[in-house]
């Protein structure tokens, strides 16, 4: 199967390890066909957290676009160039400046704050989860995912039900949260990824959910299925389980990229 993974980072974000020649290396031994580099992009008014890039690393994270390309030619790799951009209310001039910067085939458009600074996702700070219950995270990050989309500055949406990380959920019927994102991305031309990190996390399940997945393909919201990889070792990690979920959800095809546009489909059962 012609694999594709967008969704990986460098250690210009300083929670990841290893070097561009051996991302190049894993991402050929795990057969992709394309290798996208998406690190978390640099944040206005800086220091902003101590998990990105800055802005002045941004002429070093081309170099490393440059090298892996260098290196993926002699194997036949194409190489996509993106970047993960956090979405906070008021960021939208910010994210256009960073699309100004490169050429680049896509940005994956992610939430990890709520409320003033809350990273809701990181185990060093769970005051956030002290101080808010379970019910009024959901509401506060799937709204504000919904204005992400809404946005239409990204090109793919980030592990879309991140709240879900240390396995809290709340009660009822979660279509209330999921629905409104979903019918947004339709409206809004997005691609969703299935991210596979969720299996080494508390939550130990894919981003998002099954029942998500169900909706977006009956929403016929285009897929692909990323590894959120944060050192060579995760490239590609899980891809066969996800491809069997994204089967299970009603998908039969995976999107291409190149320039914010779907070039092609691989079918998931080729």
């Amino acid at each position: 199967m012609n694999w594709t993974d967008y969704h990986t980072h460098t250690p210009l974000c300083h929670h990841a390890e290893g070097n561009v020649e051996d991302y190049v290396a894993a991402a050929v031994k795990a057969g992709l066909v394309e290798y996208g580099i998406s690190d978390h992009a640099p944040m206005p008014h800086e220091p902003f957290d101590d998990w990105r890039m800055s802005q002045a690393d941004l002429p070093a994270y081309f170099d490393w676009i440059d090298q892996a390309r260098s290196l993926g030619a002699e194997f036949g790799l194409e190489i996509r160039a993106g970047l993960e951009c956090d979405w906070i209310p008021g960021i939208e001039d910010w994210t256009e400046w960073l699309r100004s910067q490169y050429p680049w085939d896509y940005l994956i458009g992610s939430v990890h704050y709520l409320g003033d600074h809350f990273e809701f996702d990181n185990p060093l700070r769970m005051d956030f989860w002290n101080q808010t219950s379970i019910d009024e995270a959901w509401e506060l990050y799937w709204e504000r995912y919904l204005q992400m989309v809404r946005s239409q500055l990204f090109t793919i949406m980030g592990h879309a039900d991140l709240i879900r990380k240390f396995g809290y959920r709340p009660s009822g019927d979660l279509k209330r949260y999921y629905l409104p994102v979903i019918e947004a991305m339709a409206e809004s031309s997005c691609i969703l990824e299935i991210n596979t990190a969720g299996w080494n996390k508390p939550c130990a399940e894919q981003y998002p959910s099954l029942e998500f997945l169900q909706l977006a393909c009956e929403a016929h919201i285009p897929l692909v299925i990323n590894s959120d990889a944060h050192a060579p070792g995760d490239i590609a990690s899980e891809f066969e389980r996800a491809r069997d979920i994204a089967l299970n959800a009603g998908y039969t095809q995976l999107a291409r990229l190149q320039q914010n546009q779907i070039i092609s489909w691989t079918q998931l059962n080729a």
